[in-house]
C-alpha cells in the first residue's frame, strides 16, 4: 500500500492537517506515505500508489487562487507559490486511484462550499473518477490557528483512510 498526499497551505495550517493524516496513515500500516507540496507535487501519479489524499485551505468558498494567495500574502503568510491544488489539478495526468479530498475552514453558518468540495469536483471533471469529498478541519480564524483536537481528529482521520489504500 503506499498514498501521496498532495496539499496547499497558506498560513501553515493545512500543512498540519497533511502531516497528521500522514501520521494517521502510517499508524494503520500504509508502507510508503509521500507528503508533497502542490506546487512540488508529480504531474504523474507515481506506480503503486493506491491512495491519493488532496487538500487546499478554502478560500471564498473554493479553492486558492492567486489572486486569494496573493491576499493571505498580505495578511502575513509567506510568499504564495506560483501554483497550488487547482493548477496541480490541472496538469496532473487522470489516474484511477482511490482520492479523497479535505480543507481547512472557518466554521460558519454560511459556508456555501469549501475547498474540498471544489477540489473534489475539478478532480472528477478531470478524470479522476474515484474521488470523494472527505473532511474538513478547522481554524479559528483566517491566520488560524486549528482549533483545539483538529490536528488529532486529522491523524485518526488518517488511519480511517488508511483501509482505502
Amino acid at each position: 500500500m503506499s498514498a501521496l498526499v498532495v496539499y496547499e497551505s497558506c498560513f501553515g495550517n493545512t500543512g498540519i492537517v497533511a502531516e497528521a493524516t500522514a501520521e494517521g496513515l502510517r499508524e494503520a500500516g500504509v508502507d510508503d506515505v509521500r507528503l508533497v507540496s502542490a506546487h512540488e507535487a508529480p504531474d504523474t501519479i507515481p506506480d503503486g500508489v493506491t491512495l491519493l489524499v488532496v487538500g487546499a485551505p478554502t478560500h471564498s468558498w473554493g479553492l486558492p487562487q492567486p489572486g486569494s494567495r496573493g491576499q493571505a500574502a498580505q495578511q502575513g503568510a509567506p510568499a504564495p507559490a506560483a501554483s497550488g491544488v487547482k493548477e496541480w489539478i490541472d496538469r496532473v495526468a487522470p489516474s484511477g486511484v482511490v482520492t479523497v479530498t479535505f480543507d481547512t475552514s472557518v466554521r460558519s453558518r454560511f459556508a456555501w462550499s469549501t475547498a474540498s468540495k471544489a477540489a473534489a469536483k475539478a478532480l472528477k471533471r478531470h478524470g479522476f473518477e474515484r474521488t470523494t469529498r472527505g473532511e474538513s478541519f478547522y481554524v479559528a480564524d483566517t491566520r488560524g490557528p486549528l482549533q483545539d483536537g483538529e490536528a488529532g481528529r486529522a491523524r485518526q482521520w488518517g488511519t480511517r483512510l488508511a483501509a482505502m489504500a
